[in-house]
């Protein structure tokens, strides 16, 4: 548990493992107070780009977590991030929710349905037609983006649907993979570590899903720890290649605040 209790920046997924739908899971809030006492970094690093970060901003709050606009990272952020540095002027095809079409336009991003790059998320406004113009895109010769690779979502009524999910159809219908962000691609920790001065040696990443929260955290050089209260079982964590193995597993963040000595 020492090595826990180094830990200057704590990184946490929201769905699974903080809250499911509007529903804040055991020991969430309590923690995330305890930290900020005791001086440590907390940010709130979501793959779900269905949201944009003022969005989050008020939706964290209501939930009681009190954030701050600098603590929250959405795979939005580092997909955005990726395209004002490394294809400046560039014109893009949102297949992506009206709230992520707005904090993309107000981050300069230029969107088009005449573009050189499709950009692909969680998008619960996905039409068909949204779809089949991204798919003639794609073909046409436009590189293919993605915001995160997670196939569903956990909520409150089960699991739905993701990012991933719709970039397999635009793979299967155009034969094109896309570049992914998000977890568990590591450029999520360059901007962390960017915003708050703290490499990733002195970070731990808390995440329900081996192939994106915990492959982050290794890929990234964090520590990884796994909660049990979104889509992996005690058993396929036991089972997962060495690439997903968390170095901690907890049934949920309650025994974290005993380790850290918050409770």
């Amino acid at each position: 548990m020492s090595l826990l209790r180094e830990k200057k920046l704590f990184i946490f997924d929201l769905d699974g493992t903080l809250y499911l739908g509007n529903q804040v899971l055991p020991g969430a809030r309590e923690l995330i107070k305890g930290l900020r006492a005791i001086g440590k970094s907390v940010v709130f690093y979501t793959n779900n780009s269905a949201k944009s970060v003022q969005a989050y901003l008020e939706s964290l709050g209501r939930l009681g977590f009190d954030p701050s606009l600098k603590e929250i990272i959405s795979s939005a952020d580092v997909t955005a991030d990726f395209v004002l540095n490394n294809r400046a002027g560039k014109k893009v095809f949102l297949v992506g929710t009206p709230s992520l079409a707005e904090d993309f336009e107000k981050r300069g991003i230029l969107l088009s349905d005449d573009a050189d790059i499709v950009i692909s998320s969680f998008d619960t406004s996905l039409t068909y037609q949204k779809a089949e113009k991204a798919c003639l895109l794609i073909r046409r010769g436009a590189e293919y983006f993605c915001t995160h690779k997670d196939t569903c979502c956990p909520t409150d009524r089960g699991f739905v649907p993701d990012s991933g999910a719709i970039a397999a159809m635009l793979t299967a219908a155009t034969g094109v993979e896309p570049r992914f962000f998000g977890k568990p691609d590591p450029a999520g920790m360059s901007l962390i570590s960017a915003r708050t001065g703290i490499p990733a040696k002195d970070a731990c990443m808390f995440g329900d899903r081996l192939y994106t929260d915990i492959a982050f955290g290794n890929n990234s050089g964090a520590l990884s720890i796994l909660v049990l209260t979104g889509e992996t079982s005690l058993e396929s964590a036991e089972k997962c290649a060495p690439a997903y193995r968390p170095a901690l597993i907890y049934p949920d963040l309650l025994p974290v605040l005993k380790d850290l000595e918050l409770s």
